[in-house]
């Protein structure tokens, strides 16, 4: 007689890594997001002296991104479109601001880092997209 099997739990000590892993991810882009605001002129500048286009605009739609997408990373509701929105944001930043192969020789390393650790965050929000939210967030009733 076949049954009905339940939709498998995950263990505590797995959501709480989710949990932790999402508040992680939601304060690099919460900072990065309200560094952007509260530091306009700069950050626009910044963006200028890599070549963007209309950095006065473009700023917009990237800081949105990072305190929306990071506060629903946080809360834990929607994540999984949090973290997809927030994964194609990063692509273009780390190539477009850390392309290590362009800098001068004094510079290549640092860029270099950088380089990898967006790619270490692009990992971690692929990981939360493929896996979802865990126990502890807004989605579950």
């Amino acid at each position: 007689m076949q049954t009905n099997t339940p939709i498998a739990k995950t263990s505590a000590p797995a959501d709480l890594s989710a949990l932790l892993g999402r508040v992680g991810l939601a304060a690099l882009f919460l900072w990065s997001g309200y560094g952007k605001l509260v530091h306009m002129d700069g950050n626009i500048g910044y963006m200028k002296a890599y070549g963007m286009p209309m950095a006065e605009l473009l700023i917009w739609p990237s800081l949105i991104i990072e305190l929306v997408g990071g506060a629903m990373l946080l809360g834990g509701w929607k994540v999984r479109w949090a973290a997809i929105m927030l994964a194609v944001l990063t692509v273009p930043a780390t190539f477009i601001f850390h392309a290590y192969w362009n800098v001068p020789a004094d510079q290549i390393m640092n860029q270099q880092i950088h380089f990898m650790k967006n790619l270490a965050i692009l990992g971690g929000l692929l990981s939360v997209f493929a896996h979802g939210p865990g126990r502890y967030t807004l989605d579950r009733p």
